[in-house]
């Protein structure tokens, strides 16, 4: 997954020409460490209907604070420049899934 930074968020997010899911983390982040290699492999087998990304909220706070990402892991799932699905926690690879069903096309 590319990183993204306050700095680079409004052009590889916000104007992104197809739908961006956004996993906010920390290094010291423990369910962290645990979904990113679920959001690895979706990145993997759902490559080509949405993008994905990271943001580390420690070095981002102000992107952080804009989407009022209060407890991580969460991810969030951005179109035409705004948020449109969120996952807050540690889930199973099906429950985020379901979640994006909508962009990735996923059986449910």
């Amino acid at each position: 997954m590319r990183e993204v930074t306050d700095a680079s968020f409004q052009r590889e997010v916000l104007e992104a020409s197809e739908p961006v899911i956004v996993d906010f983390w920390a290094p010291w982040c423990g369910p962290c460490r645990a979904v990113e290699p679920v959001l690895a492999e979706l990145e993997r087998v759902h490559a080509g209907k949405v993008a994905f990304a990271k943001l580390n909220i420690d070095e981002n706070i102000e992107t952080a604070s804009r989407f009022s990402v209060l407890s991580i892991p969460t991810t969030i799932l951005f179109e035409d420049g705004r948020p449109q699905e969120t996952v807050i926690g540690a889930r199973p690879r099906g429950h985020y899934e379901r979640a994006w069903a909508r962009w990735l096309g996923a059986e449910t």
